[in-house]
């Protein structure tokens, strides 16, 4: 199964996140993704001004394994072993300090706050898409009273490793861990408070107090302890409060992030292709030597001349052998070729991927209907098109090797974070805004139209004989993008 979120990161960035689930009677699963991109011609990017190297610097890539899925009343209740676990870490390493111990106690603490995270927010997401009236009432309450108890459990254990054996870096995990959920708590109260407000006002008004009351007792807690919080004028605690805030996203999130090592595919088949131009050239070049010093004699100037001639067709003959044959050799290899592994060396796949331009009559009739082109692009880009580019990315998962790779926890699959960055995308465009008249009374006035560009992509997803065809539109000026459509 391959599930995909496509949304805006930032003012310049998409971010296009998919999902790997492998299939669970298969031992090994291989998942197919072809990306076209469908540029206005006007932006100037083509196979002269945008190479592999500068797709590659904008596409981003992280693999990471899929958060772990968990009820946020199972992880209160301290069901499913969540909390069981944890407690277990916090004992033996206060109990039996060790290396082993202390990595063991710094990955639950690292797995639990990403779980909960995880359940927070698709909690969050539950009660605000709910449709009925009673029962969102009752989770936005579960959902108060789950937090409560997380928070006390967690807070709780402090004087399992409250000891002198513990060192003091090993204590700081906790705290990091403390300070880092007490964030996530605010924020995510702040976004079903927020949420409420726009789509179930009526549950808002009832209870806005019990979740203001939630975020007060979470800052004035942060506040005991010496953490940060968000000040009005305090602008630089509030620049040390982000830069902490994201030093502890990537610690807690890097524990799920996979280890990769890339490298160019078929080195040794270009290779070989090379010396094949190179020995052809050679046959062509000696067999011309041959029949000229034949027909000419030795040591004569037409023959002089002849070799010289002959020796610049041979460096051209290789160079242009050399071209016709890496150009049919690179349909057939992809860029690079990256293996995913978990726990250092323990493999549990590897992914390829490769980049090109493409004319437009060689993509396939079904994705043109998904690019469903309107009749003003066409007149638009009449006589010179749209350039596409190609993105094509073959990723294969062993399931065995990935149960076994978090046996404490269960794994479904991975997910592929891609971050792809337009900013090579608006050299070459126009004004954001272009004035615009319109007659009032008797008289014209100026005001000012938004100028955008819209980028078309195509996405083919494929899992065994299960095909699937999804359509976005980017739409952004110079000053960055304005919204993600799914089409």
């Amino acid at each position: 199964m391959i599930k995909e979120i496509v949304k805006v990161h930032d003012k310049f960035s998409v971010e296009i996140k998919m999902g790997y689930e492998p299939r669970k009677d298969r031992k090994v699963s291989e998942f197919s993704i072809k990306t076209w991109l469908f540029i206005p011609s006007g932006l100037d990017i083509n196979s002269s001004t945008y190479k592999k190297e500068d797709f590659y610097n904008d596409f981003n890539s992280n693999i990471r394994l899929i958060t772990p899925t968990y009820l946020l009343r199972d992880i209160a209740l301290g069901t499913h072993s969540v909390f069981n676990r944890l407690e277990e870490a916090f004992h033996k390493v206060a109990n039996v300090p060790s290396a082993k111990s202390e990595a063991n106690y710094e990955y639950h603490i690292r797995m639990f706050h990403i779980i909960t995270r995880s359940a927070l927010r698709r909690e969050i997401q539950h009660i605000l898409r709910n449709e009925l009236a009673d029962d969102r009432q009752y989770l936005i309450n579960e959902y108060i009273s789950n937090v409560k108890k997380i928070g006390r459990r967690y807070r709780d254990l402090r004087r399992i490793i409250n000891v002198p054996t513990i060192r003091k870096e090993m204590f700081d995990y906790y705290l990091f861990g403390d300070e880092f959920m007490s964030n996530q708590f605010e924020q995510h109260s702040f976004y079903l408070h927020r949420g409420l407000e726009k789509r179930h006002h009526s549950d808002f008004e009832q209870s806005k107090t019990e979740i203001i009351s939630l975020m007060r007792e979470e800052i004035a807690y942060k506040k005991s302890n010496g953490y940060l919080v968000v000040e009005e004028k305090a602008h630089d605690k509030n620049r040390w409060l982000v830069h902490r805030r994201g030093a502890f996203k990537k610690y807690f999130e890097g524990q799920l992030l996979l280890s990769s090592r890339k490298k160019k595919e078929g080195v040794f088949a270009m290779q070989l292709l090379y010396s094949i131009a190179a020995g052809l050239a050679m046959i062509i070049g000696a067999a011309l030597t041959f029949l000229f010093q034949k027909s000419l004699g030795n040591l004569t100037m037409p023959l002089f001349v002849a070799l010289v001639i002959i020796y610049m067709l041979k460096d051209r003959i290789k160079d242009l052998t050399r071209l016709y044959l890496v150009g049919k050799i690179n349909k057939r290899f992809f860029d690079h070729k990256t293996t995913i592994r978990v726990k250092g060396d323990e493999r549990i796949g590897w992914c390829k991927e490769s980049f090109d331009f493409v004319r437009e009559d060689s993509v396939p009739l079904r994705v043109m209907k998904h690019r469903d082109r309107s009749r003003i692009i066409d007149v638009e880009s009449r006589g010179v098109g749209e350039k596409i580019i190609f993105y094509r990315k073959l990723l294969r998962l062993d399931k065995t090797a990935l149960d076994n790779s978090y046996g404490d926890y269960n794994i479904t699959g991975v997910v592929d974070i891609i971050r792809f960055n337009v900013s090579r995308f608006i050299q070459k465009m126009d004004n954001p805004e272009i004035p615009l008249y319109y007659l009032k009374e008797d008289r014209f006035e100026k005001i000012l139209g938004e100028k955008v560009y819209f980028v078309n992509m195509i996405l083919r997803f494929k899992l065994d004989d299960q095909t699937s065809y999804r359509r976005y539109r980017i739409i952004f000026n110079r000053r960055g993008i304005k919204k993600v459509e799914k089409v």
